[in-house]
C-alpha cells in the first residue's frame, strides 16, 4: 500500500480519491473549496490538507483531477513544491498534450515522475471503480504508478512517452462526439417519424450501430434528461484541445469542428451544464 496524495475533489475526483482509501492505501486529499474536501474526509476517513504542498508532502503518489490547463499548471506546481524526489506525479486531468509535456518536463528537472493519465468512463466509471486510463510517461514511471491507479480503473495501458495519453484521450473525444451526434440525428429522426424510439434502440442496439453511448444515454435523452455525467462545457473545452492539436499535426477534424459547433448551440439554449447527450435538443426545436 501506499502513501497518496489526491488534489481536486470534482465528480470524478471525489469517488476515485474514495476507491484509494477502500484499497487501502494512505490518503490526504487537498480541494480549492475546503468544505467538498471535509466532505469527502466525513465519509471516507482520509487525513485532509489545507494546501496542495501539504497533502503532497511525505506522499509517493500526487494524484490529480482539476479543470484545464492553467489549473493543472497551478496546483501541479504547489504539488512539486512538497514533493521529495522519487516522488511521482499521475495527472488525471484532460489537458492539452503541451502543458502535459512542460510539465513533465520540470518534474523530471526536480527529480519526480510524472504521467499524464487521462480518464474515460464518466462519473458512473469513477463511482463504480471501472476507468479506462490513457497513459504517457516513462515505462518506470507509470510501471509504478499502475499499481496504485488500478484501485479506480478497469484498464490501465502506456500508450507512449510524455503526452501520449492525453492524444489517446483526444481520439476518445473525438470518438465520443460524432457517436452522440449520430444517436441524436438518429432520436430526433425516429420521434418526427413516428417511432418507438426506445423499441428501435432495443432492436439496433444488438447490431452494427450498437455502442456505450446508445445502451446508457438513448432512455434519457428521448425522456429529455440530461443531468447524467459529462457536461457540455468540458466537452467544448476538451473538443478545443483536440481541434488545436489537429492543427498542429496537420490532421483534419470536419466532423469534430462541426459537432463542436452544435454544443456552442446547446450553450447558447442555456444547456452548458447539461451533459454531453443533451446535443439532441437542438435537433427537436
Amino acid at each position: 500500500m501506499a502513501k497518496v496524495a489526491f488534489l481536486g475533489l470534482g465528480v470524478m475526483g471525489f469517488p476515485m480519491a474514495g476507491h484509494l482509501v477502500a484499497k487501502g492505501h494512505e490518503v490526504t486529499v487537498w480541494n480549492r473549496t475546503a468544505a467538498r474536501a471535509e466532505a469527502w474526509g466525513a465519509r471516507h476517513g482520509g487525513a485532509v490538507a489545507v494546501s496542495a504542498a501539504d497533502a503532497a508532502r511525505g506522499a509517493e503518489f500526487v494524484m490529480a483531477c482539476v479543470g484545464n490547463d492553467d489549473d493543472l499548471r497551478q496546483v501541479a506546481r504547489a504539488a512539486f513544491a512538497g514533493m521529495a524526489r522519487g516522488a511521482v506525479f499521475v495527472d488525471h486531468t484532460t489537458v492539452s498534450a503541451k502543458v502535459t509535456r512542460e510539465l513533465s518536463a520540470e518534474a523530471a528537472g526536480l527529480g519526480f515522475g510524472f504521467v499524464d493519465a487521462p480518464v474515460s468512463g464518466g462519473q458512473a466509471g469513477a463511482e463504480n471503480g471501472a476507468l479506462s486510463i490513457m497513459c504517457g510517461g516513462t515505462e518506470a514511471d507509470y510501471a509504478a504508478a499502475e499499481p496504485v491507479m488500478a484501485s479506480y480503473a478497469r484498464i490501465r495501458r502506456r500508450l507512449g512517452e510524455s503526452g501520449a495519453g492525453q492524444i489517446a484521450k483526444m481520439m476518445n473525444q473525438i470518438c465520443i462526439a460524432g457517436l452522440v451526434q449520430g444517436l441524436s440525428e438518429a432520436l430526433a429522426f425516429g420521434e418526427k417519424a413516428g417511432m418507438d424510439g426506445a423499441a428501435v434502440v432495443e432492436v439496433i442496439s444488438q447490431g452494427a450501430a450498437g455502442s456505450w453511448q446508445m445502451q446508457n444515454r438513448h432512455k434519457t435523452m428521448l425522456e429529455g434528461k440530461f443531468d447524467f455525467g459529462f457536461a457540455v462545457d468540458w466537452m467544448r473545452k476538451d473538443l478545443k484541445i483536440c481541434l488545436e492539436a489537429a492543427s498542429e499535426v496537420g490532421a483534419s477534424l470536419p466532423v469534430t469542428a462541426l459537432v463542436d459547433q452544435f454544443y456552442q448551440e446547446v450553450q447558447a439554449m442555456g444547456g452548458g451544464r447539461g451533459d454531453t447527450s443533451s446535443l439532441i435538443r437542438r435537433l427537436r426545436g
